[in-house]
C-alpha cells in the first residue's frame, strides 16, 4: 500500500526517527479485537465465551484480542450480543470515562457521534440500567437503523436513540454530565484496515473536517452541564484535527484540559492535550482522545414535555399480563405507539424522556418489547435480548447449525416433546429470537431484516 506524500511528510515530521516503524506498521495486518457484553457475562444464566480466555486489551478489562478474524456473521453469539466486534485503540473510553466521572451518582450521557454503536454500547456497561440514561445521537439517517440494531442487540433498557442535527440539540443545553463526541474525521488512523480512507484523504480534507469538528464540538459543549466531562476523540493522527482542536476548546469555551493517569507499558503517547494512539506502539489503529470538565456554574433548569405525543400509556389492564415476561422487580413503564408497538424504559427515567420529547423531534425511547392482538401479547424481537427479560421462560436450545438455520429464518419440525406456545430459542444460554410452537409445526419470529443471508456453510 502506497500513501500519499503529504501524509508521509506529515507522519515524519511528527514521528521522526520513529516514522521507520510507524510505516512498517502500516504493512501489517491489523490486530482483530472485540468487547464483551456484561451484561451477557453477569447473573442468571450468564454466558461464558471461549472469547473470555483471550488476551486482554489493556485499557479495557472486556476487550480481547482474536488470533485472527472469524466469520462473525456465522458466530450465533455475535448475533445474540455476547460481543462487539470493536476496535482495541477505541475502547480507550472506558478508562477516560472511569478516571473522570463518578458512575455512583445518577448520570445523563450522550453519544453525540453514535453509529454503529461501538462507543454507545460501551457505555451502556458502565452505567446503572435502571438510573442512568444513555442518548445515541447519529445526524445521518441512513446509519441510524445500525445503531439501534447494535444497542438493541446489547440489551440495555435504558437507551434513546436520536437523529438529530448537533444544533437542534440546543434545546439541551447544561443537560448531559458527559457528552462523547467522536467526531467524523478524516481517517488516517484506519488507513491500514480501510484503503477507501487512503484513497480518500487529502490535506483539503483534513482542514474540512477540522473546521466540521469545531462546530460539532460548540454544540457539545452547549449541551454540556457545569462540572461535565467532554471526551473527544477522532482515529487520525494530524494536529489540526486533534490538538489544535483541543486547544480551540479550551481557548474558546469554559473548560479545563483533564490529563490521564496512564500507565508507560500501555506505550501511548501522550501529547499536549491528549493521548495519541500509533499501530507501531500499541496493538491497535490510529485514534486521538482528549478529555475536558466544563468549570462549575449556575445550570439551565429543564422542564420535561406534558406528555409524549406518540406514545399513551399502556392500558392498566394490559400491564399484569407483561410480569410473566420479564424478571421479578423490573421496574418498568410500558408505552403504546400509534401503531400498537408497545415500548419499555425505566421508570425512573420517565422525566428525562419527557425532556427529550420536549426538544427533539426523530428519537426512539426504550425497547419496542412486542404488541397485543387482542388479549393476546405477542413478544417482540428486542425482548428476546432485553436484560429484563425472564430467564424463567421457556426455551429451545439450538446446536450451532440450528442456531445458524434459526438466523437465516429458516423453518424447523416440530418435535412430540414441543410444549404448545411462545419459546426463546436459545444459543449456549444467549437468547437469539422467538419462535412459536404450533400442534403441527414450528413458527420462526426473526424479523426478516435480521436474517443472515450468508451461506451458513462459510
Amino acid at each position: 500500500m502506497t500513501y500519499p506524500p503529504p501524509f508521509i511528510r506529515q507522519m515524519q515530521a511528527l514521528l521522526g526517527a520513529e516514522y521507520a516503524d510507524f510505516e512498517a506498521a502500516l504493512q501489517t495486518s491489523p490486530p482483530v479485537s472485540i468487547r464483551l457484553n456484561s451484561l451477557r457475562t453477569a447473573g442468571n444464566n450468564a454466558f461464558e465465551h471461549p472469547f473470555a480466555a483471550l488476551p486482554q486489551v489493556p485499557w479495557h478489562p472486556g476487550g480481547r484480542y482474536l488470533p485472527e478474524r472469524p466469520v462473525f456473521t456465522l458466530d450465533p453469539a455475535f448475533q445474540a450480543g455476547a460481543y462487539y466486534v470493536q476496535e482495541a485503540s477505541s475502547m480507550f473510553l472506558y478508562e477516560a470515562l472511569r478516571q473522570t466521572v463518578d458512575f455512583s451518582k445518577k448520570l445523563r450521557i450522550m453519544d453525540l457521534c453514535a453509529a454503529p454503536g461501538g462507543k454507545s454500547t460501551l457505555i451502556a456497561s458502565m452505567l446503572d440500567p435502571h438510573r442512568d440514561l444513555l442518548v445515541s445521537n447519529e445526524v445521518i439517517r441512513s446509519r441510524v437503523s445500525s445503531l439501534r440494531e447494535n444497542i438493541e442487540k446489547w440489551g440495555a433498557p435504558n437507551t434513546a436513540v436520536c437523529s438529530a442535527e448537533t444544533t437542534d440539540l440546543a434545546g439541551l443545553e447544561d443537560w448531559f454530565d458527559v457528552v462523547v463526541t467522536d467526531a467524523p474525521c478524516s481517517g488516517e488512523g484506519l488507513f491500514r484496515k480501510d484503503p477507501d480512507a487512503t484513497r480518500e484523504w487529502s490535506p483539503a480534507s483534513v482542514e474540512l473536517c477540522s473546521g466540521r469538528q469545531r462546530r460539532i464540538l460548540a454544540s457539545a459543549v452547549a449541551a454540556l452541564a457545569p462540572g461535565g466531562v467532554l471526551v473527544y476523540s477522532t482515529c487520525t493522527y494530524n494536529r489540526d484535527e486533534n490538538d489544535l482542536n483541543a486547544a480551540w476548546v479550551v481557548r474558546e469555551f469554559d473548560l479545563d484540559p483533564v490529563h490521564l493517569d496512564v500507565p508507560a507499558d500501555w506505550n501511548i503517547a501522550a501529547t499536549e492535550y491528549g493521548y495519541q494512539f500509533f499501530p507501531h506502539r500499541v496493538q491497535g489503529e490510529g485514534f486521538f482522545i482528549a478529555v475536558f470538565r466544563k468549570k462549575e456554574g449556575p445550570a439551565r433548569k429543564h422542564n420535561p414535555a406534558s406528555g409524549f405525543k406518540n406514545l399513551k400509556p399502556l392500558a392498566k389492564n394490559q400491564v399484569p399480563e407483561l410480569g410473566r415476561w420479564l424478571r421479578p422487580g423490573a421496574e418498568l413503564r410500558f408505552f403504546e405507539t400509534t401503531s400498537g408497538e408497545i415500548m419499555a424504559f425505566p421508570a425512573a427515567l420517565e422525566n428525562d424522556y419527557l425532556v427529550l420529547e420536549k426538544h427533539v423531534r426523530t428519537k426512539w425511547f426504550g425497547a419496542n418489547i412486542g404488541e397485543f392482538k387482542g388479549k393476546d401479547f405477542i413478544p417482540g424481537h428486542a425482548l428476546a435480548l432485553h436484560n429484563q427479560v425472564s430467564p424463567e421462560l421457556p426455551g429451545i436450545e439450538l446446536s450451532r447449525e440450528q442456531a445458524l438455520l434459526f438466523l437465516k429464518k429458516e423453518t424447523f419440525e416440530r418435535t412430540p416433546d414441543m410444549q404448545n406456545g411462545w419459546m426463546l430459542a436459545r444459543y449456549k444460554g444467549l437468547n437469539l429470537g422467538w419462535m412459536k410452537v404450533l400442534p403441527n409445526r414450528l413458527n420462526n419470529y426473526l424479523p426478516p431484516e435480521r436474517r443472515i443471508r450468508m451461506d451458513v456453510n462459510e
